[in-house]
């Protein structure tokens, strides 16, 4: 998974929802036949663009030089899979070939999560990241779901959405409320006004489980093999149930609650948010003597929540004025520490909040801030939307809304206003919503599914892997006890990399249907971060 600076760009890792009600087997079955009737061009491969090849490579290079051997292309396909000969759209899609000799073992599709976020460079990601046996092996396919990045159309509905500095969060107040109301239906209207083709009414799960079936057509292959990460993992679980006699080898890591989906599934994550949060806050009370916020955990919860309440009231500006740091901006950023254990992301927050608590205000901007003109990119966000107001119905009445968080917000405080006002689009979203896929309810189904989850995974928390292993009979389950990391495939526990490689290497599963392996422990400040005390914070840690 990727992690972004910004909870609005994080939304790779997020998860939420509403309980299900269920399109039946026998509809899931229909799909499998009607889908193969329809005939999908082979997918054209091209050079990438330079700017693409520049990102693999600066990212993922160091890695593998991934960027040398990717290619690139496109696939047309329906806009509405009812009407197969009617209007098109675009999905972007790349290809990172295996670089042993002979034929590929197999082509392995990869979706990074979101819903929203793009799959395209994801693809290059895990080629790089996969084990020398898997590169010889597999070639890596990766897209950007309908909607998404360089696909066509790319839904964007208000670039000035995000500009900070943003209203604050409140706690469910009456004037925090009449603020974010008004900008979550004005948000609304402009996603309506953007939507020239009718991509809003066909943009759910099923839509792109769909997709993912014409792309195993366009690469000729008779079964999908396939790595999904965080909603990712729910995207393979419907593609599984819908097209249950076409999956291959199917992974899923950081695995969502097929139960859930998907209003529910955020107030889980409230709770463990919070939970991972307290625990970051006494990680860096452990470390006093470098970060200088606290010597206990209750020191440093102060003085977060103590920032965060002078920056409601007085958001604090780059000295050029063109990024500012919001108590929006704050909570949204230092969330990142909440979704995995790494040393460079728990070093960089800690130092981010030590810098304004020393004076210099310029470097805190600089980790906590936005920008306050121009466009910010809100495609990611805009289809997070787009999928889950429309994967499921979620509730209309606002009344609802302010009880139930209100009533979580008194155990969570970190998360769930944050969460409320990132998912309140769906109060009026201008689509239709659809009913869930009831998971694992079809005949036929797979029985190799494997996947991957930590047990303090606050993105999809442990009990929703649970739910689907519960549903889709015969699946196994790696469990890393006690890591609070969001997706645990390439993460550096050695012994999760070698059930992922058996699996696609020679199809092995874990002897029991479920396996425990180890965590790997909290990170330490990484060398070259100097005491503040000492006059200074960062050094060469952020790549």
């Amino acid at each position: 998974m990727e992690e972004w600076s910004v909870k609005r760009l994080v939304i790779v890792a997020a998860t939420a929802g509403l309980g299900v009600s269920a399109l039946g087997a026998t509809a899931a079955s229909a799909a499998t036949d009607s889908a193969d009737a329809y005939k999908v061009s082979k997918v054209k491969w091209h050079a990438c663009s330079a700017d693409f090849v520049k990102t693999v490579a600066a990212n993922y290079d160091p890695i593998f030089p991934v960027s040398k051997i990717v290619q690139c292309g496109e696939l047309q396909v329906p806009l509405d899979y009812a009407k197969p000969h009617g209007k098109k759209i675009s999905l972007f899609v790349t290809k990172t070939p295996h670089t042993g000799s002979g034929k590929a073992k197999g082509s392995i599709v990869v979706n990074p999560g979101g819903p929203g976020g793009e799959g395209g460079i994801f693809g290059p990601r895990v080629f790089a990241q996969n084990s020398p046996a898997m590169r010889a092996a597999y070639d890596v396919i990766g897209f950007d779901p309908r909607g998404v990045g360089a696909s066509k159309p790319s839904l964007r509905c208000d670039t000035s959405y995000n500009n900070e500095p943003r209203p604050d969060y409140g706690n469910g107040d009456a004037k925090s409320v009449k603020i974010w109301l008004k900008r979550t239906y004005a948000y609304d209207a402009a996603c309506k006004k953007a939507d020239k083709i009718g991509l809003l009414n066909h943009i759910r799960t099923t839509d792109s489980a769909r997709d993912l079936n014409s792309i195993r057509l366009a690469l000729g292959n008779k079964k999908l093999d396939y790595y999904g990460a965080s909603y990712g993992t729910y995207l393979g679980s419907v593609y599984a149930t819908m097209f249950p006699t076409k999956v291959g080898r199917m992974v899923l890591d950081g695995v969502v609650g097929p139960s859930d989906v998907w209003y529910k599934a955020n107030l889980n994550q409230d709770y463990a948010f919070n939970t991972n949060m307290e625990y970051y806050f006494g990680w860096v009370a452990k470390y006093d003597s470098v970060y200088h916020l606290g010597k206990t955990q209750k020191e440093v919860r102060s003085f977060f929540y103590g920032l965060r309440a002078k920056l409601a009231k007085k958001p604090v500006y780059s000295a050029d004025k063109s990024l500012a740091a919001s108590s929006a901006s704050l909570t949204d950023t230092i969330q990142n520490a909440a979704y995995r254990r790494s040393a460079s992301m728990w070093n960089m927050m800690a130092s981010g909040l030590s810098a304004y608590k020393k004076g210099d205000i310029a470097t805190f901007v600089d980790t906590y801030g936005g920008p306050t003109s121009g466009p910010v990119d809100d495609n990611t966000f805009a289809v997070y939307n787009a999928v889950q107001c429309t994967d499921t119905q979620w509730p209309t009445s606002w009344k609802k809304w302010h009880a139930d968080n209100t009533r979580v917000n008194k155990k969570a405080p970190f998360l769930t206003w944050s969460n409320v006002w990132f998912n309140s689009p769906c109060l009026g979203w201008p689509a239709k919503a659809g009913k869930p896929v009831n998971v694992g309810a079809v005949k036929n189904l797979p029985k190799n599914i494997l996947m991957f989850q930590a047990t303090a995974d606050a993105a999809t928390p442990y009990q929703g892997a649970l739910d689907m292993q519960r549903r889709l009979k015969g699946s196994h389950l790696v469990v890393q006890d006690g890591d609070r990391t969001h997706c645990i495939v390439h993460r550096g526990s050695s012994a999760v990399d070698a059930y992922f490689d058996a699996y696609f290497l020679t199809g092995k599963l874990p002897a029991k249907r479920t396996v425990h392996v180890p965590q790997l422990g909290d990170p330490t400040p990484p060398a070259g971060v100097r005491s503040a005390a000492a006059g200074g914070v960062l050094n060469d840690v952020i790549k």
